[in-house]
């Protein structure tokens, strides 16, 4: 049976890494077509029992972190309250 050309497979993240470690040019992986994010900021937030419960009981309904429940929820109500300042 004839061997067909299979285009040669793109390196993985971790090959990519090795080049860069080298000091190799790696510019030619990247489309350029993404945006450049601002560096997280860490902070810490209290939350009562009775919150950290709903927010767990939630994560666990989702099947996501209770980091991401958070980020998810908080994004939703700064996202309606953006919508209610334009509707001013």
């Amino acid at each position: 049976m004839p061997k067909t050309l299979e285009s040669p497979k793109p390196p993985t993240a971790d090959e990519i890494a090795e080049l860069a470690d080298r000091g190799e040019d790696i510019s030619r992986f990247f489309a350029r077509k993404g945006k450049m994010m601002p560096p997280i900021q860490r902070v810490n937030v209290d939350f009562a029992a009775g919150m950290l419960k709903e927010l767990d009981d939630a994560a666990r309904e989702l099947n996501i972190s209770r980091q991401a429940v958070i980020k998810s929820l908080l994004r939703q109500a700064l996202d309606q309250q953006r919508m209610a300042r334009k509707m001013r």
